[in-house]
């Protein structure tokens, strides 16, 4: 998936906290630097704590694909990769964790076997094994409940300013994800 694109940055759309009454808010747009650009404020208010971008219907992976790879460029904060094999708004995702260093430009190897099925942000034991041909939606997610060492989620203790901590580095607030590429690699 080609971010320089702004056609593909256009389908995009944001799915937050605010669903379930949250105040986050989020969205995906495209920099004229040839990039797309994932921000916005994740917000812990109102029980709130996800902010998310889910593309619109995506063709799938090619089959043999072991490893995905992101050209980004982070804040320091921890994000999740998210990809579904259904159409349905709600439903289990394949998520894994991702920890870009911030302010230089960097490719994230994502292994397909560290993807983990999750429903609401909970494991899912029993869930299909992830099959990458049936993706058919891609999505950016950053949340409070992000582990960087690739969990699902680790305790959390309110830092300086109320800011969530999650690994020591706080989640909460503002953030910045860009990226220029999501591709796959095989064998």
């Amino acid at each position: 998936m080609d971010f320089s694109d702004p056609a593909v940055v256009e389908t995009w759309q944001p799915v937050d906290d605010r669903v379930m009454g949250g105040v986050s808010r989020s969205c995906l747009r495209y920099d004229p630097a040839g990039f797309a650009v994932f921000e916005g404020v994740m917000s812990l208010e109102q029980g709130g704590g996800f902010a998310s971008v889910r593309s619109d219907l995506f063709p799938g992976f090619a089959p043999g694909t072991d490893v995905l790879v992101l050209e980004v460029c982070g804040d320091g904060k921890a994000y999740k990769l998210s990809l579904r094999m259904d159409e349905q708004f709600d439903g289990i995702s394949y998520q894994t964790v991702f920890q870009p260093p911030a302010g230089v430009w960097t490719q994230v190897r994502l292994p397909v076997r560290d993807f983990v099925p999750g429903y609401h942000g909970r494991p899912v034991p029993n869930a299909s094994p992830l099959v990458l041909e049936r993706v058919c939606r891609i999505g950016l997610l950053i949340a409070r409940q992000t582990d960087p060492s690739g969990g699902a989620s680790v305790p959390m203790e309110e830092g300086a300013e109320g800011a969530v901590v999650a690994m020591g580095r706080p989640q909460a607030g503002s953030f910045r994800l860009a990226i220029r590429s999501a591709r796959s690699l095989s064998g």
